[in-house]
């Protein structure tokens, strides 16, 4: 578990401004402290009829100097820990960012948000209650027991016993507190996920009358969050009356007994006046550094939740130069090649099985067959989400692997099934990634995709919101931004993955045509099931099993291919049924 050694590396950047808040936190302890001293003399003169002004006065301000130096050192805390945390979020999130696309299939978004935004905020409660504060007290804590041994020995003596007795208590409880807090914020983690579901598939959930089945599934999930919580509330709850009893019962001991040595002449009334304020002020600093203690347990889970996400495995450029794989110049050579490329999301099930094909430079490739055959796969892979764990995937001769994965994926284009878009305006989606783009190339990429009458048709053209996920565009017209985006950043090869699947006939049609006039300058690989589609194209691959069953043009395989031709009849009956 993340604990001291964590906090610590975390603060190793922000010395300085700890040091400084707790060194103003430390002064505030010494100016309480040097207050005793000074009402022992107040308290011996006015015993003997003598008021001493100019030591009131220098009450008076030992109490207001103290009262700012502890505001302030409680700023600075409170500033640092603000950074600390904006920093730390930079960094989660930044991390979260190129984490490996395997990771998130494995895990919850939901839960990966909660770790950069819920987890973080506790962690900056850790830093504000304990760096700094935590180190003044033990030093604020000597310097007191210094104090009170100069004072009286023996009353010291009944102190440590009693605030002995309440460390003991603290140090049984912090150990549970740690194991509640981590489950405390997996509970918070868990929350988050669902609702990110339910909210994410909102119309869904609408369309299928589930809202009661979700409400249910929160409430539960809401449900244990409360009762991590409770748990380690009531852990937290019981080292505050530890405390408190102890400073309670040491004030009374105190009194009682300073009393008795005052009635003896062992002691002067002021001398005791001065050990009780003095002890008062012992309290601040034990409660410091209670506070630390309990803090750095409560955070620990908070820490070890980021420490895992800190964990998982990014994308990292391999910095090795390998030489082009066979002879030509970059417009001759495939942009694309698999070479026995085999691959499986997990180990000894693979989706992919010695797949060889090659994409030239200009022209379209088509991708048929059924669900499950390993099209979307062999996208992914084209794409870097994921790696070949045989074979390679080589991009105008060079192997991908050795392949910065920025200048791959500007040479890679693309435009998934569900076009996802942005929350923004048309013009933040369409310019997204696309680098500097000239008015001149985003019309005429507008009117190649037919955007140019959509655009004209909303109310703020170009600059109209779209709405979160692009919900305020149709399917189809999320689709064609997809696609206008993808040519605006004039990559080498454009993945498209089923682009007419929400298209009525005439734009299909249109679009047809695009993806011809878009063939000629550069290379597309499509997957498609209409066949429209997949007559156009210059070569068409038959997946099925993980293999390349066929391939071939459209009556090539028409002849050569049982399995394509049962696919085109399906496709042409489904068509006619329509």
């Amino acid at each position: 578990m993340a604990g001291w050694r964590d906090l610590v590396r975390l603060a190793h950047g922000y010395r300085g401004p700890i040091a400084g808040a707790a060194a103003l936190s430390l002064l505030g302890t010494l100016l309480a402290l040097t207050q005793p001293l000074l009402a022992r003399a107040a308290v011996d003169g006015a015993a003997a009829g003598r008021l001493r002004w100019p030591v009131l006065a220098a009450l008076a301000a030992l109490f207001a100097a103290q009262a700012s130096a502890l505001a302030l050192g409680r700023y600075v805390q409170a500033h640092t820990g603000e950074a600390m945390t904006r920093d730390l979020r930079r960094t989660l999130t930044g991390h979260l960012l190129r984490v490996r696309i395997a990771a998130y299939d494995a895990g919850r978004i939901g839960d990966l948000i909660a770790r950069a935004c819920g987890d973080t905020a506790v962690v900056k409660t850790l830093i504000a209650q304990s760096l700094g504060t935590g180190l003044a007290g033990l030093i604020g804590l000597a310097v007191a027991v210094a104090l009170l041994a100069w004072l009286d020995p023996w009353l010291l003596a009944v102190v440590i016993v009693l605030f002995g007795s309440s460390f003991g208590a603290l140090l049984a409880v912090v150990r549970r507190v740690r194991i509640a807090s981590h489950t405390a914020q997996n509970a918070e983690g868990a929350l988050l996920a669902d609702l990110e579901r339910a909210l994410g598939g909102i119309r869904l959930v609408r369309a299928s009358r589930a809202e009661p089945l979700e409400a249910e599934r929160l409430d539960t999930s809401a449900g244990r969050a409360q009762q991590a919580n409770l748990r380690m509330a009531g852990m937290v709850a019981l080292s505050g009356p530890a405390n408190d009893l102890a400073v309670s019962g040491a004030f009374l001991a105190v009194l009682l007994s300073g009393a008795t040595r005052v009635s003896s002449g062992a002691m002067t009334l002021g001398d005791l006046v001065a050990f009780t304020l003095a002890m008062t002020y012992l309290a601040a600093p034990v409660y410091e550094i209670f506070q630390a203690v309990g803090a750095v347990q409560q955070g620990s889970g908070a820490l070890h939740r980021i420490n895992e996400v800190l964990a998982l495995p990014v994308e990292r450029d391999r910095p090795v130069a390998v030489a082009v794989v066979g002879g030509g110049t970059r417009r001759t050579r495939p942009v694309l090649e698999f070479r026995d490329v085999w691959f499986g999301y997990r180990p000894g099930s693979p989706v992919l099985r010695g797949v060889g094909f090659t994409v030239p430079a200009r022209g379209q490739v088509a991708l048929v067959g059924p669900s499950g055959a390993g099209k979307s796969t062999i996208f992914a892979l084209a794409e870097r989400f994921y790696e070949p764990d045989r074979g390679s995937v080589l991009l105008h001769g060079r192997d991908t692997r050795f392949t910065p994965y920025a200048r791959h994926r500007a040479a890679v284009g693309l435009v998934e099934q569900d076009s996802p878009l942005l929350a923004g305006t048309l013009r933040d989606n369409l310019l997204y990634g696309a680098g500097p783009v000239t008015e001149r190339d985003l019309r005429r990429v507008l009117a190649m995709t037919g955007l140019a009458r959509v655009a004209a048709d909303l109310p703020a053209g170009l600059d109209t919101p779209v709405g979160d996920h692009g919900r305020r565009l149709s399917g189809g017209q999320r689709q064609r931004v997809a696609i206008a985006r993808c040519l605006l950043a004039r990559p080498a090869l454009i993945l498209l993955d089923e682009p007419t699947a929400h298209l009525d006939p005439d734009s299909e049609h249109a679009l047809t045509a695009t993806l011809n006039e878009v063939a000629e300058e550069c290379a597309l690989m499509v997957i498609a099931h209409r066949f429209s589609t997949v007559r156009s194209a210059a070569r068409i691959l038959v997946v099925d099993g993980g293999v390349i069953a066929a391939a071939g043009t459209h009556g090539e395989l028409q002849l050569s291919s049982p399995y394509y031709r049962r696919l085109t009849a399906q496709t042409e009956t489904l068509q006619r049924y329509a």
